[in-house]
């Protein structure tokens, strides 16, 4: 074997050990407390001090409290663009899985207490269309998948608490936000009949019904 063949193999395992190494490392990396601290307050400056959401001229979603697979997966909708928010996807491709995964934890900790303000005549609506769904519009009821308590599970979102007006927007506009690369469909398409059966009203209804909920 010549100088120049055992020359490549050396660099082929040098480029080996790296890559392990930085696997490993990516595994077992912990973020530090001065970092976490920071980003969790960038995040705020959005989403309130608390995280429970925040009104100015745009409607920002809670995420105190939200289950930690939906924001990993909804962060990763923005770097595909499957959500589209120049915002939102600066903001995500970024983040390590190390940084996610502490991000996730944080915000799923926190419980403030709704911000509230949605008109509460039509939270009794609300409340009976989450409970028993739309029979007449083949819409099922929403406790089916986020729960009960509307705390969700998993890849089903935290409704709980919610800005009214954030959750209203949404259901809206869902077919202009949401599962974006038709190519590569996501959860979100569960939803997407059900928004489109519902009413105007109905929805302020349900948002209304939701956002009082701790």
């Amino acid at each position: 074997m010549n100088l120049q063949s055992l020359g490549r193999i050396a660099a082929a395992i040098v480029v080996a050990s790296i890559s392990t190494i930085a696997q490993a490392q990516e595994k077992g990396v912990q973020v530090s407390s001065h970092d976490l601290k920071a980003k969790t307050e960038y995040c705020k400056t959005c989403h309130g001090i608390d995280a429970q959401g925040f009104r100015g001229s745009y409607p920002m979603p809670r995420l105190a409290g939200q289950q930690p697979e939906y924001i990993e997966n909804q962060l990763k909708a923005f770097v595909e663009h499957r959500r589209n928010n120049p915002v939102m996807f600066n903001v995500a491709h970024v983040l390590t899985p190390a940084m996610l995964a502490a991000l996730t934890t944080e915000f799923k900790n926190l419980n403030p207490k709704p911000l509230g303000g949605a008109p509460t005549a039509n939270v009794a609506e609300g409340k009976k269309i989450y409970e028993e769904g739309v029979p007449s519009a083949n819409v099922p009821p929403c406790a089916s998948c986020h729960g009960a308590d509307a705390k969700g599970d998993g890849q089903f979102p935290r409704l709980a608490g919610q800005l009214n007006d954030y959750v209203t927007r949404k259901l809206t506009n869902w077919d202009k936000e949401r599962g974006q690369d038709k190519a590569n469909p996501d959860s979100s398409t569960i939803m997407q009949p059900i928004a489109h059966e519902l009413t105007q009203a109905q929805i302020k209804s349900v948002a209304a019904y939701v956002s009082q909920l701790e």
